[in-house]
């Protein structure tokens, strides 16, 4: 019945190696050569905690959303990663669907295709549907949750159904979608939250990711979706096979575009994206910039731009994430806002974080079209 459903827009269906199979590189290549230089952002509105406030009815703030993404579109954005959740659709799925399709009508009406990512193993294991938590003072993301929840993850024979039943239901209603970009299946599966939740993530963590992997790739192509479906490597050392983890073997392996994450200064990005090069797909850094350790606009876009990577850094406006801050504010709670930002580009009003910076993004942007 979701297939059937009337969707927005259609794309092309891309050649594939077989009809459940991976994109060939051709396919993938002749796609990417189709595209602009794709440069954006992660999204989330400055009125949400986490994807659950994002989303659900209560907070949902369509008009807010709208705001936001006219400022990414002067600044020269034409893409924008999102975060869904799968509680979400356990709550009210045709709900959760119409508010999805309204984001996607918006971020249309200001030129950002979206890529749309079904789940995260950052932050907090134990995700609770209702009202969010406030942030803490200082603390860099203090209320973001993992998508699935610990438990679920775990439990694979009773949740897998559940979990499966959400991945065809997102992609099978946007499957032919020309607002959405690219899939993104799960942000770091492997992440054990060392600085913030540790105690609470099995040792094993990796071969649970590796396995919702490994099933959510599959449950997304039975969809036969037209647009490219990923998932990111971040971590570790990409210099041979030889030397990678058998998680990021799988995804490079599996991807139909190749994605990955880098907060290094210029040196370590472009060594990185030379490694990656290897497998002649497109490549998107999917999270990037964190201005102390040298991973700025300045210093990240110009090779992007060289290599035609697309580029996503990590946050957009100011809000209730608390990405102005470090990482290391889990340990080190902050008193005063830092100087220089950690993420993020915009105030909560619109301002600038810095003129200089987005007047650089501006001209980038404009000069690699």
């Amino acid at each position: 019945v979701l297939l059937l459903l009337l969707h927005y827009g259609t794309t092309v269906a891309q050649p594939q190696d077989n009809s459940l199979g991976i994109w060939s590189e051709t396919a993938a290549n002749t796609w990417y050569s189709s595209q602009p230089w794709l440069v954006g952002m992660n999204y989330t509105p400055a009125y949400a905690i986490n994807q659950l406030e994002m989303w659900q009815a209560e907070t949902f703030d369509l008009q807010a959303i709208d705001q936001e993404l006219q400022w990414a579109e002067e600044l020269g954005f034409n893409t924008a990663r999102v975060f869904l959740h799968d509680l979400l659709w356990e709550q009210d799925r045709e709900a959760f669907l119409k508010r999805i399709d309204a984001l996607l009508n918006v971020a249309d009406q200001h030129g950002i295709q979206i890529m749309l990512v079904l789940f995260d193993s950052v932050w907090d294991p134990n995700p609770q549907l209702g009202t969010q938590r406030k942030p803490k003072k200082g603390v860099h993301n203090s209320g973001w949750v993992q998508s699935p929840g610990l438990t679920a993850l775990m439990d694979t024979v009773n949740s897998y159904p559940r979990l499966e039943h959400y991945v065809k239901g997102i992609v099978g209603r946007f499957a032919h979608d020309s607002r959405v970009l690219v899939w993104d299946l799960i942000n770091e599966a492997d992440n054990r939250n060392r600085s913030s939740y540790v105690a609470q993530e099995p040792d094993n963590k990796m071969e649970y990711g590796l396995s919702l992997l490994k099933a959510s790739f599959r449950w997304a192509r039975e969809m036969l979706p037209s647009q490219s479906i990923t998932s990111g490597i971040w971590l570790g050392d990409w210099s041979s096979e030889e030397r990678m983890t058998k998680m990021d073997l799988f995804l490079v392996q599996n991807s139909d575009v190749i994605s990955f994450h880098s907060y290094h200064g210029p040196e370590e990005y472009e060594q990185r994206v030379t490694y990656l090069q290897r497998y002649n797909r497109p490549l998107l850094c999917t999270e990037y910039m964190a201005r102390p350790r040298n991973s700025t606009f300045e210093y990240i876009l110009p090779i992007a731009k060289k290599h035609k990577v697309a580029s996503y850094n990590w946050g957009f406006v100011n809000g209730k994430t608390n990405t102005i801050y470090p990482w290391d504010s889990w340990e080190k709670p902050y008193e005063q806002e830092p100087d220089p930002w950690f993420h993020d580009i915009f105030k909560a009003n619109g301002e600038p974080y810095s003129k200089k910076e987005v007047q650089f993004i501006e001209q980038i942007i404009q000069s690699g079209k």
